[in-house]
């Protein structure tokens, strides 16, 4: 079925156009290059898997409960629109609100291969290129099953949400080489792995867990790339052009703390716009949240040198500062660790099942002889 037939709300025209701005850049130096990037490099090759193969795709998924979530977490819940609800309304509620999710997610995905492959095309050195190259096609393969889970599973796709259009739009006109890198890299993607571990970590559903947790080993690089080649390069930068980024990265976090709410499913349930703004403002779930999606940025904003007093003030009114001290190499250890147990226990059940066959059909065999 053609993806528009399956949009809650009309996405509009078929094509976003973005103008792009900035140089493409080519280097002549082939033989040399930074140890940690070609060594990050060399895993984005090894670690390359395909979607259609790694992810169990004959798990069946309930549309109508895709991540197991619990009443309490629903924003409406306790509200006299939950009340009136039937069982089957909390139900299309609960597909609405993970098919909006999971829309952005692969919205978001199309974003980051755009980013990655304006990468490829700006960053002056040959390693940065060949690593980009690789996160390319990471973003493919993810966008390839965010759209396949969302087509096959929840049969629903949400278009995207204004604020993340604008913030990715922000990013992909920025003429200097560096912006693809901090939009995406570092908000974006530190925001999306954020949301990815929090419903990885929580839901009981396997399918979902598998594909976010397998998503996020593939992030683990991502934002190791971004961490090292911003910190080398923003070492080299001017007090007043470090200001500059930092004060897009402060609109950039206020504009998805404030505004990837959900609220275009709410008004899908006649929840009139201005309730919805603080229905949600008052969610308890949704407080939890926001400050979790910061737990990957602001420790990769200090990380690469961005902790001017302006940008520290702003993470104080978000009360998120504290998370500037988190270890960002034990969270991406963890991420790894998952995605690697998930497989062990995956294989090994197969495994096991695969014997158990042998087995009957040898037994089976003897009986009849």
């Amino acid at each position: 079925m053609p993806t528009y037939d399956l949009y809650a709300n009309d996405p509009g025209d078929p094509h976003w156009q973005v103008p792009a701005t900035g140089a493409a850049r080519f280097g002549w130096e082939y033989d040399e290059g930074r140890e940690r990037l070609l060594a990050l490099y060399q895993k984005g090759k090894d670690k390359q898997w395909d979607g259609n193969k790694r992810v169990d795709w004959d798990l069946e998924v309930d549309p109508y409960d895709p991540l197991g979530t619990p009443d309490e977490a629903m924003i409406l819940y306790g509200t006299p629109y939950w009340t009136k609800m039937t069982e089957r309304d909390r139900g299309e509620l609960r597909r609405h609100f993970a098919s909006w999710q999971f829309s952005q997610f692969l919205h978001g995905e199309q974003g980051a291969m755009i980013c990655a492959a304006r990468i490829v095309e700006s960053v002056p050195d040959l390693d940065a290129k060949l690593y980009s190259a690789t996160q390319t096609m990471d973003e493919a393969r993810h966008a390839e099953i965010y759209g396949r889970f969302l087509h096959e599973k929840i049969g629903m796709l949400y278009p995207i949400n204004d604020n993340l259009q604008s913030l990715l739009g922000d990013t992909l006109r920025d003429s200097r080489w560096d912006m693809p890198y901090l939009g995406m890299q570092v908000l974006i993607e530190g925001l999306a792995l954020a949301a990815f571990g929090m419903i990885r970590d929580t839901t009981d559903k396997p399918l979902p867990k598998q594909i976010l947790a397998y998503v996020m080993q593939d992030e683990a690089r991502h934002v190791a790339f971004g961490r090292m080649a911003l910190r080398d390069y923003y070492r080299q930068l001017t007090d007043a052009e470090l200001r500059e980024r930092e004060e897009f990265v402060i609109e950039g976090c206020y504009l998805m703390r404030d505004r990837l709410r959900g609220v275009e499913v709410l008004e899908n349930f006649g929840v009139p716009k201005s309730e919805a703004d603080e229905l949600s403002e008052r969610s308890e779930f949704l407080q939890l949240f926001r400050k979790l999606l910061f737990s990957r940025i602001v420790p990769c904003v200090k990380d690469i040198g961005l902790w001017g007093e302006r940008l520290q003030r702003a993470y104080v009114d978000m009360g998120v500062l504290e998370l500037g001290d988190s270890s960002l190499d034990l969270l991406m250890a963890q991420d790894e660790e998952i995605a690697e147990r998930l497989d062990a226990e995956r294989f090994a059940e197969e495994e096991a099942q695969r014997v158990a066959e042998v087995r009957e059909a040898i037994e089976a065999g003897a009986a009849e002889g």
